[in-house]
């Protein structure tokens, strides 16, 4: 630990206590001073300190300020120049599976067969017979050379557990033959309606790889999680948020998890904020109870309703105007849930009937016009008014869709590290000229579209730093364009922690809540050990969280 760290860690110890503030009224809860405070407020962009009153941010200003007008604290913390930040808020994760996966089998730094192979009989060791292996978050992409896994692999490892483990994008899983034969999976097979099963192409027999609505049948087979096991998860997923200075989470899941967040909430556990996105599916059974989103309050939330048009690039699922450059042979697909046709825009004009907000998966270029088209006729038919549509990853554009999206009022809901993960390899996919305009964060925001930042998590790394870092550098992970992919697509680390901040906070309809350090608005802040906005930009990853602070109570403190 640096001399830094070391006093503020010392500092943070300071408590005082018996005191009234100069009014004779209450004290505040806490005061952080002494410190560089951002506020992603225009009206006062910076500050030296910050005080904080049951749940809410009572005054911000200089130190003296603050020191004079807020009265004593039950904590006063002497950041030493630290720099303080709003909370920071994930618009876009997989939040409880992905607490689930933190106990899974762990495949994503894996470069080759070999290592695929050591992973899963290290687990095989580990469990029962008849257990399931899953998760994994491989990315064939990374193997050397990249090829895609095979059941042949596995098969002699795990003939007493079947095995499911996907693709880090969550578009593809290999599956072994024990799996397969408790699907009823066979070359026989017929593929289903937004789904692939991938055979050889020389003997016609499955090779484990199974794209989208392909995975379902084994899907099918894995027990539901009980509720005790989900609220585990959850708190695993909990603390790594608080680590990582998130205060606020968008979760892209299902009934189920909101359910688990009601019984955390009951008993105390929500370190973060939840506002839940349950599929458009369900759109029927919403617009019976006759339920506006957002439905709930400060801490959770259902906030709307999330659909898929189309899968991924690494997956070959992504649906494009063109083929792909490396398999000439297809497109993309289609996602089950655009099946049958026409079903997609039926269920976003009832859910904009009913006043839900929608958020719409959309990868492919042209997976994302026609999502565009459908928020189109939606407009159309029922006229304006303030329904912030989002575009979840908005990846693949066609220069002129990023401007209808900006005269819509769409919000492209966007996850910066994508770029530099998927840089390494996409022009590779479909070509470089399609390239320029992917995760056009720079050519967005010039069009006048509000951006909400996202990880994606387990896709990407659950790390706002990581992901503010991606978005200014837009240097691959490989190291292979430290100038940036495409760098006239990078933005400033001002528009990136805005992203992360009120551009989350906008598209739940809480920007007047928080998303900025100012008076009245909730209490939930992050403190980093170095000022981000002056650190190389290289090195803004490298940052340490130094507290996380959720309605004024500390959740985390390194």
């Amino acid at each position: 630990m640096t001399k830094k760290r070391i006093a503020i860690a010392a500092a943070a110890a300071l408590v005082v206590t018996g005191a009234c503030d100069r009014k004779g009224g209450t004290m505040s809860d806490l005061i952080l001073t002494n410190a560089s405070v951002y506020t992603v407020d225009p009206d006062r962009p910076r500050a030296e300190a910050v005080a904080v009153r049951d749940g809410t941010i009572l005054r911000v200003g200089s130190a003296a300020e603050v020191g004079a007008e807020a009265g004593p604290a039950r904590e006063t913390i002497d950041l030493r120049g630290a720099l303080v930040l709003p909370g920071f808020i994930d618009s876009h994760t997989h939040f409880l599976t992905g607490g689930a996966a933190l106990s899974g089998v762990q495949l994503r730094d894996v470069t080759s067969r070999e290592a695929f192979r050591a992973r899963i009989a290290a687990r095989v060791e580990t469990i029962e017979p008849g257990e399931w292996i899953l998760n994994g978050d491989w990315d064939h992409q990374s193997f050397t050379p990249p090829e895609l896994p095979d059941r042949s692999w596995i098969d002699d490892l795990t003939p007493d557990n079947p095995v499911c483990v996907t693709r880090f994008d969550g578009h593809m899983a290999l599956v072994n033959a024990a799996a397969l034969k408790m699907a009823g999976l066979t070359r026989a097979t017929p593929e289903p309606p937004g789904g692939e099963i991938h055979k050889d192409p020389a003997s016609g027999e499955l090779t484990g790889i199974l794209k989208d609505a392909a995975m379902d049948p084994v899907f099918a087979l894995v027990a539901e999680p009980s509720l005790k096991e989900r609220i585990r998860a959850a708190e695993a997923a909990l603390r790594l948020a608080a680590e990582r200075g998130l205060t606020s989470i968008h979760d892209m899941s299902d009934a189920a998890s909101f359910e688990t967040y009601q019984e955390m909430r009951r008993s105390g556990r929500l370190t973060a904020r939840l506002a839940v996105y349950i599929p458009i599916t369900e759109v029927d059974l919403l617009a019976r109870l006759r339920l506006r989103g957002p439905f709930g309050d400060d801490l959770l939330k259902l906030a709307g309703l999330k659909g898929f048009m189309d899968g991924s690039l690494g997956s070959a699922t992504a649906y494009f105007f063109e083929p792909y450059t490396d398999d000439p042979s297809t497109r993309g697909i289609l996602n089950a849930q655009m099946f049958p046709e026409g079903i997609m825009e039926k269920r976003i004009l009832a859910a904009d009937r009913a006043g839900l907000q929608v958020a719409v998966h959309a990868i492919g270029d042209r997976a994302n016009a026609m999502l565009l088209d459908i928020y189109e006729k939606a407009l159309a038919a029922h006229g304006p008014r303030e329904r912030r549509w989002r575009i979840e990853h908005a990846q693949h554009l066609r220069p002129s869709d990023i401007g209808r999206i900006g005269r819509l009022g769409v919000i492209g809901s966007v996850q910066p590290y994508h770029a530099v993960d998927d840089g390494r390899w996409a022009e590779t996919k479909i070509g470089r000229e399609r390239c320029r305009t992917t995760y056009a964060f720079r050519s967005l925001l010039d069009s006048g579209v509000s951006l909400a930042f996202g990880s994606d998590w387990t896709v990407s790394p659950l790390d706002p730093l990581a992901g503010i870092q991606a978005a200014v550098t837009r240097a691959t992970i490989d190291g292979r364009t430290p100038g940036g992919w495409f760098p006239e697509q990078r933005i400033s680390v001002e528009e990136a922690v805005y992203g992360y901040t009120m551009g989350g906070a906008f598209a739940e309809f809480a920007e007047g809540r928080k998303g900025s350090i100012r008076e009245g608005k909730l209490a939930d802040l992050v403190v980093l050990d170095r000022d981000i906005f002056r650190e190389s930009p290289e090195r803004i990853k490298d940052a340490h969280v130094l507290l996380t602070v959720l309605g004024g109570k500390i959740v985390y403190r390194r």
